[in-house]
Formats: structure tokens, C-alpha cells, sequence
């Protein structure tokens, strides 16, 4: 047996407990029990007192001794009844005490006098234990017309301390059994009660991440273990998911590389495998590969950056950092790759929102905003940012003129290489991670990003910020740096 496991330790706490409480209430029985056997044979003595108390009273003044003796003999019958009685009268007379009992349990003559007490000298009577005689003995003072008595009546204990005895010894055979039924009983109720456990863990055992999809057993019994039980295949779907999501996302990685190396091979075979090129030709075959490797580059950059977040990458440069700003800033830098396309950038309105984040990783939210809108918005379009802040927070807003998305796309759009025309992602260099890496640092930033589309009018992107702490922001706006040129790189 292990003497560390689980159930033993139980087990033996279990016993343990039992048996304390198995001897707690073996010595209340046993003080309980001598406690009220001994008080019903107080109140018998008193009562037999009393019977003497009204011998003594009722007796004449000159009353003799002799005649006490025979009243006692005769209502009392102390010998036959076995039972002590000796009368003294004041000061020290004894006049009767009553001779060697039937049953022989004391020698009366054997028995000293109750030593005196103030209870009895005031007048109330006193129990006292006379234990070389096995006697229980109560003294109580009589005051008559015929004098003052000393009244001793006393009783053998030997038939109380003859049940106590047999009582010990019944207990002294009880309780090593029910220890050892305690201990039996509790490594056995411990087992039963972690046989669920057992289940859990022998299931556990099983699972692996091809079988991501077995579930521990639930016990319906309302407690720790049921909630246990419930979080564990909870904590299991979440990884399983977690799991799906991870090949999912290296299948379309490993899809989204074999296309552009593809035709990197293809284009570096014509080069070696050909007849002589001329320049333009080279030229375009070098071009096609150089096309290809900057998509590569993209690809392979922003898995970088998922990557990174999906890590639990933290915030480097955490820091006040306004909004439009930024917006300023970045729609500078992009407003040629606009140009090339005929499209128009227009800052309308950028109200100052003031938020606490990592600049270069909001830098990337708008930069990615701006070139899917871009992209996506047929030459003659415009593209339009806003920047608003309210007691709700700050909001970021990027909206186009584009061919937009249909409604049945619109819950996976955010989606890793999820493209809504396949054919026409590629050919703009699109991977589809965009918008993913645009939700990750949004969540990080504790933001929400949420798009409203309609096919052939557009599509609305906007970043709601939480509401920064009153204090923190009038800090912030009060050392906030002025803004930089909208000429400068960010």
C-alpha cells in the first residue's frame, strides 16, 4: 500500500476522526452514565432521610433511645434493606446505627463519621463517598423538641461500580472493532469516491492530438469534481479548436509559399533550360522572379508578425500615442501608392484621440487598413479616414468606394488567408493576413474591429478603442508631445 497516495492519506484522516469521535462518546457514556446512577442514588438517600427526619421530629421529648432504635427498625429495616443508618444525637450520643447488612457489601461498624462540613452545621445535608466501605453516605442535621440529631444514611456503590466495569469492558471490545471498521469503511467509501477520478485519468491517458476529440467523463454530482470535469473538456475544446486552427493555418502557409516558388522554379528552368534570350525577355523573366520574391517577402512577413502574436508577444513600446497623428503621417506616406492607382486619400475629419498603445503596432493597423482599401477600390475611388473620441472611447475609421464584400463573406473576412476572390487577391499580391493581423493587435490594445459592406459601394472598417482612465488622459494630454510634420516617416 502506498502510504502517500491520496487514498490512503483520506483513509487514514477518515479513521482517524472516526476514532476520536468513537472515544469522545465512549467517555460521555461512561461520566454520563456514573453521573446519573449516582444521582438516583442521592435522591433515594434522601428520601430515606427524610423518613428518619420525621421519626425524629414526631418523637416525644423524652423520648429514649431504644424506642428511635425500634421506629427505624420497623419503617426503615436498614439490615434487610441494606442499607447504612446511624443517629447521633448532640453533642456526639450516637443512639442507633444499624447493624452489618443482609448481603454483607460494608461492615457498618467499619464506617467512620462524616467528617463535619459549614452545609451541615447550617442546617443542609451533604453527600460524601466512603470508599474503603463502598458507600455512598448523605448526613443531615434534625432539629426536634427531643433534640438535635445527626442523620447518616448510606448505601453501597458496589452495583454502580459493577455496570460501570462491565460498561469499560464493552468499550474497551468496541472500539479497536470499530476503528478497524472505520479504517476498512473509509479506504473503501475514499475509493469508491475517486473512482472518477481513476475515469478521468484513464481517459486522459488516451488522448492525444489524434484523438483531441474524446471528452473526460462528468460525474452529475453538483460539486468541485462535476466543475472540475466540466472545465477540463471545456479547456479540451478550446485546444482542440486551437489545434485545427494551427494545421488550417500551416496548410494554407505552406499552400500560400508553393504558389510563388512555384513560379520562381518555372521562370529559373526557362532561364537555364532555354535557347539564348534576348534582353527583354530576360529582363521580363527576371522581373516575374523579382515580383514573386516580393511576395514571398510579404507572405512571409506577416506570418512573422502572426507569429509573434499569437506568442503572447507584449506591447515593447507602451506609450500615449494619438491617433490622428498617425493617421496623418501614414495616409503621407501612402498617398503615392494611391496616386499610382487613381484613387484619392481623404482625412475627413481627424479629431485628436488620445490612446495608450505600441505605436509601431497601431502603425500597422492603419498601414493594413489603408492597403486593403486601396487595393481593393477601382481607379476613379477615394478612400477615406476618420479619427473620432468620445467618453466611449477613440475610434478609428477606414472607409472606400471599392467593390465591397458580400454579406456571406463578411464573418470571415478577418479570417488568416481567407480572400473573398481568390483570383483577384493574387494578382494584387494579397495573402490574406492583412485584416488577421489587423484583429490581433486590436485585441491586444483591448480594441474592437467590426466592417460594414455593401458589394459595389464599399466598405467600412472601424477600431473601437476603450475609454482610458479620466486621470491618465488628462495627464497624457498635458505632457503629449506636439505633433510631428505630416511629411515625416513614422
Amino acid at each position: 500500500m502506498n502510504h502517500r497516495s491520496l487514498v490512503f492519506r483520506l483513509g487514514a484522516w477518515y479513521t482517524l476522526l472516526l476514532s476520536a469521535t468513537f472515544i469522545l462518546v465512549a467517555v460521555a457514556t461512561f461520566y454520563g452514565l456514573r453521573h446519573y446512577l449516582r444521582a438516583s442514588l442521592r435522591d433515594s438517600l434522601t428520601r430515606r432521610s427524610e423518613q428518619v427526619e420525621q421519626i425524629l421530629v414526631r418523637a416525644p421529648a423524652d423520648v429514649t433511645a431504644a424506642e428511635i432504635a425500634r421506629e427505624i427498625e420497623t419503617r426503615i429495616a436498614p439490615e434487610f434493606n441494606n442499607r447504612f443508618v446511624r443517629v447521633t444525637r448532640s453533642p456526639g450520643n450516637m443512639i442507633y446505627r444499624s447493624g452489618r447488612p443482609s448481603d454483607g457489601s460494608f461492615d457498618s461498624a467499619a464506617v467512620g463519621a462524616i467528617k463535619m462540613t459549614t452545609s451541615v452545621e447550617m442546617g443542609r445535608s451533604v453527600t460524601a463517598m466512603v470508599n474503603d466501605q463502598h458507600l455512598m453516605v448523605s448526613a443531615t442535621p434534625v432539629s426536634s423538641i427531643s433534640g438535635r440529631y445527626l442523620v447518616e444514611l448510606g448505601v453501597s456503590i458496589e452495583p454502580i461500580e459493577a455496570v460501570l466495569e462491565r460498561l469499560l469492558d464493552l468499550l474497551a471490545l468496541l472500539l479497536p472493532i470499530l476503528t478497524v471498521c472505520a479504517a476498512g469503511g473509509g479506504y473503501l467509501l475514499v475509493s469508491w469516491a475517486l473512482r472518477p477520478v481513476d475515469r478521468i485519468s484513464q481517459t486522459a491517458e488516451q488522448m492525444s492530438l489524434q484523438n483531441l476529440t474524446a471528452r473526460l467523463p462528468v460525474v452529475p454530482s453538483g460539486d468541485a469534481l462535476e466543475r472540475l470535469s466540466n472545465s477540463l473538456n471545456n479547456m479540451l475544446g478550446r485546444l482542440g479548436d486551437s489545434v485545427q486552427t494551427s494545421r488550417r493555418f500551416l496548410a494554407d502557409a505552406s499552400h500560400e509559399l508553393r504558389t510563388p516558388l512555384t513560379v520562381i522554379k518555372g521562370e529559373l528552368q526557362e532561364l537555364t533550360n532555354g535557347g539564348p534570350l534576348t534582353k527583354r525577355d530576360l529582363n521580363e523573366r527576371v522581373g516575374s522572379v523579382l515580383e514573386e520574391v516580393d511576395r514571398l517577402e510579404h507572405l512571409v512577413s506577416g506570418l512573422l508578425v502572426l507569429s509573434r502574436l499569437d506568442a503572447g508577444e507584449t506591447l515593447r513600446d507602451w506609450g500615449d500615442v494619438d491617433l490622428a497623428e498617425l493617421v496623418r503621417s501614414i495616409a503621407e506616406q501612402m498617398r503615392l501608392m494611391a496616386d499610382d492607382r487613381g484613387i484619392e486619400i481623404e482625412l475627413s475629419p481627424l479629431e485628436k484621440a488620445l490612446i495608450r498603445g505600441d505605436r509601431a503596432r497601431l502603425k500597422q493597423i492603419v498601414v493594413n487598413l489603408l492597403d486593403n482599401a486601396i487595393r481593393f477600390t477601382p481607379r476613379g475611388g477615394s478612400v477615406r479616414v476618420r479619427t473620432a473620441s468620445d467618453d466611449s472611447g477613440s475610434l478609428l475609421e477606414v472607409s472606400d468606394t471599392g467593390i465591397g464584400i458580400p454579406p456571406s463573406a463578411i464573418p470571415f473576412v478577418f479570417d488568416r488567408f481567407y480572400r473573398v476572390d481568390e483570383a483577384r487577391s493574387r494578382e494584387d499580391g494579397g495573402a490574406g493576413l492583412g485584416l488577421s493581423i489587423v484583429k490581433s493587435i486590436s485585441a491586444m490594445h483591448g480594441a474592437e474591429v467590426d466592417v460594414d459592406s455593401e458589394p459595389g459601394r464599399g466598405s467600412s472598417f472601424r477600431v473601437k478603442f476603450p475609454r482610458r482612465s479620466p486621470l491618465v488622459a488628462a495627464v497624457a494630454l498635458t505632457s503629449a508631445p506636439e505633433p510631428r510634420s505630416s511629411q515625416g516617416r513614422d
